[in-house]
């Protein structure tokens, strides 16, 4: 059964000054950021500034009785999302400002003797009411007004809370339970100097409320997660881990992380209307298409960000394992373009069942290491990538999904959480920013699921399914749904949900597909399911195929067999018409062309 929904908390960080702070505010992803135009404000940006584009997240600016047309040319050359009022503007000032467009949050300053009977003819005029405390000063007092007020209120339009929230009131707001709630103000009580927001208060308050889903600062998801690993790495994994910490935040790696995004890989990718799929299955679906970046899926995502995390730290040896070859594909095209040393371990199975992937990698000057240890498939590839880096420490480990000892699994998380950030702000175009009903990803290690369900983690409303290969069947030896026959256990240096016998020793996986054949999943999503936040389903190996062949005939795109399994879930999911489905098409099919011909002709 899925979760009911539940009110989620947005997150509003107001009075934003300075912007190497703003950056920093960026990466914590509130869900409004506001700036400050009243020139008796000491947190007044000034005329001149110009905030910088968000993707996600709504851009606000706080104006106090100011001049219509100066109010409408600072909105637009800031590009804002809101204006919030906070002074004496009447209704028909806001009427006026809503009709050209302008979304309006209406501030009010809120005492023992506020009667909220004077706020009803503002209700047609603006999207939120903010409640703050009455002061002359309009704003960043630091002081609370008392909350009781609020049980009065009865009105359509949802609020945010403002007035001296601080650190310590984590447990009071949690316990409001008023529907109209829609988020909380963070402002001078998290600050060094007025403007100056302190990160690490506003990281440990926000981190309690929105990003529950999230790792912590030692990489545990829940019981999930860690770094389990062989004496030897410990000062790999270590350096890594506080080098990662430390750039990650870095505004120039920041930004040619974007800038390669955009012009080498082609983001964003489209999020693309399925219409003749949606007319079968009765919903509205949509499919990001992560199979038109440069080598033809997600995983280019991640292997840019963790080369040029490589470069930044000094490495220039590149291992990688793979088992599609498409994380190996990403990783030799992103280490010619860089200047760096290429090994990639694969599989003698998938060798033979990919090998136009091979031949591709070849190309692109990387060393190819066949691995004929156990099933010859993807989990004894990153075996002996392991192994090899233990005698070869010098060597950079670029793990290719949400997997391994902390900090790969939210590294690779995080690289690829540019998925759900692009579609949240392509549904505002689409569907004027309506939250989908469902997420769903294919999911053998996790990292294009751990990317689409990123940035929705915390819209409890959005049902996350991750579909896992069941290749045979459940009832089957041959099979690789760790949801459904796995338990709990050590897997590649974290704590995980894996395949294993009764005595902890790992069961081979079998997949179609070689991108799924895992016998594990990452942390991250054992705790999904641990909290029941995902659901998890399984498709065989015919389903993803037959799934396959009807998306090209419906809507001429060939999928890659892990996207296939993805797909496949739509004959076994309940829509209602009106529902909004997204699913992440991970990569495209050229690889799989000789399965699909031999089903082709087998029919």
């Amino acid at each position: 059964m899925f979760k009911k929904r539940k009110i989620k908390i947005k997150i509003k960080i107001c009075g934003l000054k300075y912007y190497n702070n703003i950056s920093s505010i960026i990466d914590l992803y509130p869900d409004f950021i506001g700036f400050i135009f009243f020139e008796k404000s000491p947190r007044f940006v000034g005329d001149n500034f110009l905030a910088p584009d968000t993707i996600g997240i709504s851009k606000v600016g706080v104006f106090v009785n100011e001049k219509e047309d100066k109010l409408l040319k600072l909105s637009i050359k800031n590009n804002l999302d809101f204006v919030q009022l906070h002074g004496d503007e009447s209704p028909y000032y806001c009427r006026n400002i809503s009709k050209k467009g302008i979304k309006i949050i209406k501030s009010f300053g809120i005492d023992h003797n506020f009667d909220f009977e004077k706020i009803k003819e503002y209700i047609d005029h603006v999207k939120y009411f903010l409640f703050d405390f009455k002061s002359n000063l309009y704003g960043g007092t630091g002081k609370k007004f008392f909350w009781e007020k609020i049980d009065n209120y009865n009105f359509k339009v949802p609020f945010i809370l403002s007035g001296g929230i601080n650190s310590n009131d984590f447990d009071k707001i949690n316990n409001l339970n008023i529907p109209k709630l829609l988020g909380i103000d963070l402002n001078s009580c998290f600050e060094n100097k007025p403007g100056l927001k302190n990160l690490n208060l506003l990281k440990k308050f926000i981190s309690r409320i929105k990003y529950k889903y999230l790792s912590d600062y030692h990489g545990f998801y829940g019981n999930f997660g860690g770094a389990y690993i062989p004496e030897m790495l410990y000062n790999n994994i270590n350096y890594l881990k506080n080098e990662y910490n430390k750039i990650i935040n870095n505004n120039s790696f920041k930004k040619q992380l974007k800038r390669l995004l955009h012009n080498y890989v082609g983001r964003p990718s489209p999020l693309f209307y399925c219409k003749n799929l949606s007319k079968i299955y009765g919903a509205k679906i949509y499919l990001k298409r992560e199979d038109l970046n440069h080598t033809g899926s997600h995983k280019i995502n991640n292997t840019i960000g963790q080369a040029l995390l490589a470069k930044e730290i000094g490495k220039k040896n590149i291992i990688s394992e793979t088992g599609a070859g498409q994380h190996g594909v990403a990783t030799s095209t992103i280490c010619s373009l860089l200047g760096l040393k290429c090994t990639i371990f694969m599989g003698e199975v998938d060798i033979k069942r990919q090998i136009q992937n091979v031949y591709r990698m070849k190309m692109l000057g990387a060393n190819i290491i066949a691995v004929n240890s156990g099933s010859k498939t993807l989990k004894d590839s990153v075996n002996e990538a392991i192994r090899y880096w233990i005698n070869n420490p010098d060597c950079y480990y670029m793990i290719g999904s949400a997997v391994g000892p902390d900090p790969y699994p939210r590294m690779v998380s995080y690289f690829q959480s540019i998925i759900s950030e692009e579609i949240k702000e392509q549904l505002k175009e689409k569907e004027s920013g309506i939250l989908p009903n469902y997420i769903i990803a294919c999911l053998g290690g996790g990292s294009n699921a751990a990317g689409i369900f990123y940035h929705f983690l915390d819209d409890e409303y959005v049902k996350l399914i991750g579909v896992e290969a069941s290749g045979l069947g459940l009832n089957t030896n041959k099979t690789a749904a760790t949801i459904q026959k796995g338990s709990r256990g050590v897997l590649h240096g974290s704590m995980t949900i894996l395949m294993q016998d009764k005595y902890g020793q790992i069961l081979e996986p079998y997949s179609i597909s070689a991108g799924l054949d895992y016998p594990g999943i990452g942390p991250m999503h054992a705790n999904l399911f641990y909290k029941n936040r995902a659901t998890f389903i399984s498709v065989t190996d015919f389903e993803a195929i037959e799934a396959g062949i009807e998306l090209s005939s419906l809507e001429g795109i060939i999928p890659a067999l892990e996207s296939a399994h993805a797909i496949a879930s739509l004959k076994k999911l309940s829509f209602k018409k009106k529902d909004l489905v997204i699913i992440n098409l991970s990569g495209r099919g050229d690889k799989d062309m000789d399965t699909y011909i031999k089903h082709i002709e087998n029919k």
